[in-house]
């Protein structure tokens, strides 16, 4: 296998269908020597991959999506972005993006698929050591753009399509995570998930406004009615957020399908030091399902095994023993 048949096996942007990657096509590249690839399963989606030193960013993920147990499409979409070869880690480093389509008959599906895809796309196309943040920024109003364009060429079949964003860009020892709707990412350190995203709602805004308590908010017949969108409008008021991340931690995205049956803490646990990632998407997806399912279920675990220490000096990077 070569570098392109590689890079667009590991550029895969799915829906579903169960899909491995060997362990043994990465090491075919980095120069490592192959191990036991993980056995396939059944309904989830995974992916594996190591860094060909153990000074570079190090990581292992999985993702799983379902359609849960009251709607009869699945609107949700996740895609990835992996670096080609080991120069890649540190110029372009990795992509994990999770979108939560809106709309129902409105194609929502149509709207999470179109804004996957761009922001996947675009991160292979990034220039070499651009600062995550910007990246971000700029990809996810292409997304927007596209998502967009699409409602509005679609007629009247696709007229208020939209769809959430989540994603989260690791290079380094660092992650810079953008959002657009109630998509969340959390960072699981020490036993305790961490929200680093803000629900854009209507419910949300008045909490923090003191205009109602969590608990109203959360109760209220306005708890998922969403005050930003990608696709709604020409221009994405996006947020971003930088985080430094240490061996060990956990990055969790999910859509509301999850996040909305299962809290922080039972997150936590599931997915705590050296639980099997496979196995914590698996019963996250079970619990979320036992308790209702009422939405479409997405979950993306990203594991960090190392990181390369850096600082920046005027814009630039250097490294640090």
């Amino acid at each position: 296998m070569n570098l392109a048949q590689l890079a667009k096996k590991l550029g895969q942007v799915r829906l579903g269908g169960p899909v491995r990657i060997s362990v043994s096509d990465v090491n075919e590249i980095l120069g490592e020597p192959a191990r036991n690839a993980p056995q396939s399963g059944s309904s989830w989606v995974a992916s594996a991959r190591r860094s060909a030193s153990a000074h570079m960013l190090d990581l292992e993920f999985v993702e799983r999506t379902d359609v849960g147990r009251v709607r009869d499409h699945n609107e949700d979409y996740l895609g990835y972005a992996s670096p080609a070869t080991p120069a890649q880690v540190r110029t372009h480093g990795w992509l994990f993006v999770l979108a939560d389509g809106v709309g129902g008959q409105e194609k929502g599906e149509v709207a999470s698929k179109t804004a996957v895809e761009s922001m996947v796309a675009g991160f292979h196309d990034a220039k070499d050591g651009e600062s995550h943040s910007a990246v971000l920024q700029r990809l996810v109003q292409q997304a927007n753009t596209r998502v967009f364009e699409a409602a509005v060429t679609g007629g009247r079949a696709s007229a208020g399509m939209a769809t959430t964003i989540v994603a989260c860009a690791l290079r380094y020892d660092r992650v810079s995570v953008a959002h657009v709707g109630d998509s969340r990412c959390y960072l699981i350190r020490n036993g305790k998930a961490a929200q680093v995203t803000r629900d854009h709602t209507i419910a949300s805004e008045q909490v923090r406004l003191g205009i109602v308590t969590a608990q109203e908010a959360a109760e209220g017949e306005t708890s998922h009615i969403l005050s930003r969108s990608l696709g709604t409008e020409l221009i994405a008021n996006i947020d971003t957020n930088d985080h430094q991340i240490f061996a060990g931690d956990v990055l969790l995205l999910c859509s509301d399908g999850l996040h909305g049956m299962v809290d922080a803490s039972e997150m936590a646990a599931i997915c705590g030091q050296g639980q099997d990632l496979h196995l914590a998407a698996e019963k996250l997806v079970a619990l979320a399902n036992d308790r209702g399912g009422g939405d479409n279920i997405s979950v993306q675990l990203i594991r960090i095994r190392g990181v390369e220490r850096m600082g920046m000096y005027r814009g630039r990077p250097y490294k640090l023993y």
